[in-house]
Formats: structure tokens, sequence, C-alpha cells
């Protein structure tokens, strides 16, 4: 109501209804009720705590926060923790989804009296600060070469000096050496004992580094070494070979994988090869030596090769040896490629599937007779048309595929003017005739015979003795090295009419 008795509305405020203004109080009061209200919020917050340890940090009843040295090891103990969570993100995020990951485990932050499940009287860790027999500083001994006075004087020769620097020194050992701790020992070792520990630790390290040596230059079975990998990861990036599938046979001498073939451009490679790792390991061809270094075609180079190179001519003694065999139309695998001591060849088999040994294979009567003829007309092919031995022909080395015996693994095949050839021929026809006549082959010829055969050298069997019969094939190689001798040559063609060794008997005088 105004002056003049008239009565006047206030006026409504657009933004509403106006909050009252708060009672105005003093300084001091304000300052009071801050401070109640936030040591009230920090006494809500402290209970709710989640974090691991945190019941270490507030727990009264439990532990005694009264000493310094507890809570500055509590407060280490939930730094750690904080620490080891980050590091386990850290490693979450670094590995992601990857098959492969890293564990950052040895960079946790653990104490040794932690998550420890061992009594109070064992203790897993040791700490070698407080050995009361480890000298804190070096010992050194003066120049003098002693020390003390009188009676107290001890030398740089004293045994139980000498004895705890022994021991001292066996830290300096390879890792791979274990001496132990002796913690809390007073050991002395002698000096004979040391040198003798110092020799062994010294021949140890000089075998492993030989045989690591040797295993990294070595092919072992159903493995290879670098070098090898190195050159059938070349064959697969050249083309030669689209993949390398795997081992389908290992022996004393080889490993044999399979593999797609690609191109070439001199020739076709077949759509499924095989690739024959002669292992590198000279162990295998030390008792086989008599197979190439008497060999005519290789003497020279055998004499002048060294140990691991004369493997590749292993591999390249084979290539030659199948080529003649491809030349002759005897069922065999057919080469690809030569790769120093990788030897490529086709595949016997199909859709990954080797062809069976003739040992292995299960043929009826008629087709065992087959295959029996068949091995007779290669072995004489072989012999007068290859002008070849086996050397090492049986069951283990024929296979039996598309109703065709193939003849595999000719490495060791050397010619009928090696020293020893006509001995290998017989081996090789002692091991047909038993397994035919074993097959019940009734046709099958005995061992003398099929020499004859083979040979059309007609050596009398006289009485079957095999000792007599042996006897006149040694004889005749005999003849056939001096003829070689005296003309000096050491390969000879296939026709007599060039000049070969007359092999065949002397006329009886």
């Amino acid at each position: 109501m105004d002056r003049t008795g008239v009565t006047t509305e206030t006026p409504k405020s657009p933004w509403g209804s106006v909050t009252p203004a708060a009672p105005a109080c003093s300084l001091a009061d304000v300052m009071s009720e801050q401070l109640a209200r936030q040591l009230e919020e920090e006494n809500n917050t402290f209970p709710t705590l989640t974090e691991p340890g945190s019941d270490l940090l507030l727990s009264d009843e439990t532990s005694d926060t009264t000493s310094d040295l507890m809570l500055a090891q509590m407060l280490q103990m939930q730094f750690d923790r904080e620490f080891d969570d980050q590091l386990r993100r850290e490693e979450k995020k670094f590995n992601g989804d990857s098959k492969v990951s890293i564990s950052f485990e040895n960079y946790r932050m653990v104490h040794p009296y932690e998550d420890s499940d061992s009594s109070e009287d064992e203790v897993d860790w040791q700490d070698t600060r407080h050995d009361p027999y480890r000298a804190e500083k070096p010992q050194t001994t003066p120049r003098k070469g002693f020390t003390g006075k009188g009676k107290n004087i001890t030398t740089k020769h004293d045994e139980v000096m000498c004895g705890r620097k022994n021991t001292a020194r066996m830290d300096n050992f390879a890792p791979e050496v274990h001496v132990g701790d002796g913690l809390g020992m007073d050991l002395k070792l002698s000096n004979q004992v040391f040198n003798s520990l110092k020799q062994h630790c010294y021949s140890e390290q000089r075998r492993s580094s030989r045989l690591h040596e040797k295993k990294e230059h070595s092919t072992a079975e159903q493995a290879v070494d670098p070098r090898t990998r190195l050159l059938m990861y070349k064959m697969v990036n050249a083309g030669v070979l689209e993949h390398i599938n795997g081992c389908i046979s290992t022996g004393k001498e080889s490993v044999v994988f399979h593999a797609d073939g690609g191109s070439l451009e001199e020739q076709p490679v077949p759509d499924e090869v095989v690739l024959k790792v002669f292992k590198t390991t000279l162990n295998e061809f030390k008792n086989r030596d008599r197979y190439i270094k008497d060999d005519y075609r290789f003497i020279d180079r055998f004499s002048k090769l060294n140990p691991r190179k004369i493997i590749r001519l292993w591999a390249e003694k084979e290539m030659h040896n199948l080529t003649r065999m491809k030349k002759a139309e005897i069922p065999c695998p057919e080469v690809v490629l030569l790769k120093k001591h990788i030897l490529v060849m086709s595949f016997i088999g199909k859709d990954h599937v080797p062809a069976p040994k003739l040992k292995d294979a299960k043929l009826g009567s008629e087709d065992m007779k087959n295959a029996y003829y068949q091995v007779l007309h290669m072995m004489q092919q072989l012999f007068q048309e290859c002008n070849l031995v086996h050397a090492d022909l049986s069951e283990y080395n024929m296979l039996w595929h598309e109703g065709k015996v193939w003849l595999i693994d000719v490495s060791q095949s050397v010619e009928p003017t090696h020293p020893h050839g006509l001995e290998f021929l017989f081996r090789d026809c002692r091991n047909v005739s038993t397994f035919f006549q074993k097959r019940g082959v009734s046709e099958a010829m005995s061992v003398y015979d099929l020499f004859n055969a083979v040979t059309g050298l007609n050596i009398p069997v006289g009485a079957e003795e095999e000792a007599e019969f042996v006897a006149e094939i040694v004889a005749l190689e005999k003849r056939n090295e001096d003829h070689v001798q005296r003309r000096g040559k050491k390969t000879f063609p296939l026709s007599s009419e060039d000049g070969g060794p007359p092999l065949k008997p002397d006329a009886d005088d």
C-alpha cells in the first residue's frame, strides 16, 4: 500500500520464484562447517576402499602401526601391488590377440615375504649379504708376499687363504656349471681340486660347443640343418617347388621329403617330386667309402675332396646312375635337379601316397612271379646295358607301382670293373633269390644260376660250394684289376670293342 492508500501488487519475476537468501553467519562458523563436512567425507571414504592391501593399511587390530618400519613396509607393499597391476595391464595391451605372448613377470615387484607358502622355518630365498665367510672387500696380497709379523705371519701360500680364494673363484665359472652357493659354510678348495674343476669346466664348454656346431651343420633324422633348409627355401622361392609337404622316409644315409613340383626353364617338373637329402653327418658314410673311393669314375675327385664335400659326391653319383638307368628304360625315378647334397626326383606313387616296398606289397602268386621275371630282366639290363651293379639290391630298395617293379637308391651302385663289383653282384643275387624263394616262386633260380644268368660268365658251379664260387669271383676281379692297371685307364665304355676289361674267366689250361 502506498501513501495514497491504494494497494499495489508486486510484479512477478519472469524467472520464477526467487530463492530466499541464506541467513548471514560469521566467518568462523563457515570455516568450522566446511572442516566438519570435509572430515565427515573422509571418514566415509576410508571404509569403502576395495583396493588390495587396504585392510593392511587401516586395520589396527591385526597390524602394529606404531612401528615406522612396519608402516614403511606396508606402504611399499601397496605401491608394489599397484605397480604389478599396471604391469599386467601393459602386458595385456602389448600382447593383444597375438598367438605368441610376451610375459612381464620378470619385472614384477614381489617381496620375498609376500605370497609365500613356506613355513616360518623354511625360507625359499637366501640373503647372501650376511655370509660370515664372504669377504666384504677383495683381499689382495701385498708386494712383499706376506702379512703380519712374527708368529702371526701369513704368506700367500697359506692353505686356508688359498682355499677360500679358490672357493670364491668358482663364481667365475660358466653359468651352466652349477657350483652351489655354499652359504654359511667355510669351504676351502685345494689348488689341485680347483684346477681339476677348472679343467673339467673348460673341457665341457668345448664339448658343448662341438655338439652345438655338429647339430647346426648336420642333418639328423626327420630334420635338416639350417644350410639345407636354406637350400630348400631357395628352391621354393625360385619356383622349382610349390610346397614341401613333409618327410615320407628316413634311412641311414638320407631323408626323403615329398613336395609339389613347380617349373623349370630347361625341362618340365612333375606334379609330385621327392627331395632326397643326404645326411651331412659323416658317421653313416665311414663304412661306405669302398663304394666310391675305388670307383674309377670318381677316384681322382675323391682323393682331393674334404670329407664333407664327399657327401655331395654321393648325390652326384646317384644322379649319374639314375641317368644311365633311364636311358636303358629301366623303371626308376627321373632326375629333376641336383643342388649340392639335395637330389630332386620324380615321385613314385600317387596323391602323396608313396608306392609300397616289394616286401610290403600284397601280391598274388601270379604278380609275384611276374615281379621276379621283371627283377631278373632289370638286373641283366643294369649289368649289360648300363654297365652297373646295384650293390644294395633287396626287397627294401624295390617298389611296386602300377604293376611294375621300380628300382631306387642307387647311390652306392658301381661299375663291374670295381675291385669288389662282382662280389656286390653276388650279394644282390643272394638277396633276390632268397626273397622270391620265401615268397613261393618256384621259378626262382639259385644264387649261382642267377649270377651266371645276369653276368653271362658261366662260372662252373661244381658242388655248389659257396666258398669255391666266391673264390672264383675274387680271382676274376683280381685279373680284371690287373688288366685295368696295365692299361692305365679309369673308365671303360659299354662295348668290349673299346678295350674294356675281359669280364670272363680264363680258359682252362
